[in-house]
């Protein structure tokens, strides 16, 4: 990448002494290394101020690469107060330049994002539509164009997280593709048909749990690493794949449960019955503690991901009911 100095790159008059030539030969030598000194903090000043979003280049050490967009737009740090407006432009626009062909390059070898030999599109240029989504680069917000949708990710290859390995850790970003998604009329539905209004403090009881078009024969144990590490399955009459899970909880009355907290009691039900029309399991539940508990039913695929649905106003296949202990 040239770098920018303020010596002005006029030929040298061939009458000039060698002592006058090389006084100037230095000079020009001298801005050029002051000048490189310069930039190479400023690039570890914007990886420092990065997001988890990346463009895909590579970054100082331990710091993570900024996007693009962000780094062409924020100000510097550890700038030298010598350098000017136009000098620390060039600079942006030089570093941008460097990121986008790092991002293309990381992406060809990945076999991701736009394609071996295909760079970004340059700050200011229109992107081309993806070819195999039929989509537009977005430059600005790192994104595409769908269906006339601002479409910010579709998979992890611009993340910065780890990717998720299929234990149950969070701060991942988890690359298994949604999978298959039946007809709305064979999508599953679940709910709890039967249950008591109070039980005694550390009382055993039993929920009934009805499903349909649920075939409960897919469970990948999650302890064991199969946590969102199987896409969605359908068997050949398009029926979801999969089985449904039973936890309490207990909570208050007037305010969210803690999202982190592990349930009073929790089962998982795959025992290779279900399909089409409507199954019935009988569900035994350990005693609670005293409180109202908050019993909840819902369908999982083999991954223990809610099945999709074909519409967005389609209701889950999940139940909830409350459960007063005493």
């Amino acid at each position: 990448m040239a770098t920018r100095t303020d010596t002005p790159n006029t030929p040298e008059n061939p009458r000039v002494g060698r002592t006058a030539r090389s006084a100037g030969l230095r000079r020009v030598l001298l801005a050029t290394a002051a000048a490189a000194m310069v930039m190479v903090p400023t690039a570890c000043g914007y990886a420092e101020a990065s997001d988890r979003i990346s463009s895909g280049g590579s970054g100082h050490g331990a710091h993570a690469t900024a996007p693009v967009a962000d780094r062409e737009d924020q100000p510097g740090t550890a700038q030298d107060p010598a350098q000017d407006a136009t000098g620390e432009q060039d600079a942006q626009r030089g570093r941008g330049e460097e990121n986008r062909a790092d991002r293309a390059d990381e992406n060809a070898r990945n076999g991701q994002g736009r394609g071996a030999g295909q760079e970004a599109p340059a700050e200011g240029q229109d992107a081309e539509p993806a070819a195999d989504e039929g989509g537009d680069q977005d430059a600005a917000g790192g994104g595409e164009k769908i269906n006339g949708l601002d479409v910010l990710a579709r998979d992890c290859s611009r993340s910065e997280l780890a990717p998720h390995d299929g234990f149950q850790k969070g701060d991942r970003c988890v690359s298994t593709a949604f999978g298959e998604v039946g007809d709305a009329d064979r999508n599953p539905t679940l709910l709890i048909t039967k249950f008591p209004q109070q039980v005694q403090e550390g009382q055993a009881f039993s929920i009934d749990v009805t499903t349909r078009n649920l075939k409960r024969d897919r469970f990948l144990g999650a302890a064991a690493g199969g946590y969102y590490l199987e896409s969605s399955l359908l068997d050949e009459n398009g029926i979801q794949r999969g089985h449904f899970h039973t936890a309490c909880r207990m909570i208050s009355l007037d305010e969210a449960p803690a999202p982190g907290e592990k349930p009073a009691f929790f089962v998982a039900t795959q025992d290779n019955q279900g399909g089409a029309g409507e199954s019935t399991v009988t569900v035994d539940v350990t005693g609670l503690p005293k409180g109202v508990a908050q019993c909840s039913s819902w369908a999982g695929d083999g991954s223990h991901r809610i099945p999709m649905m074909e519409r967005a106003d389609q209701t889950p296949a999940f139940d909830s009911v409350r459960i007063q202990v005493v």
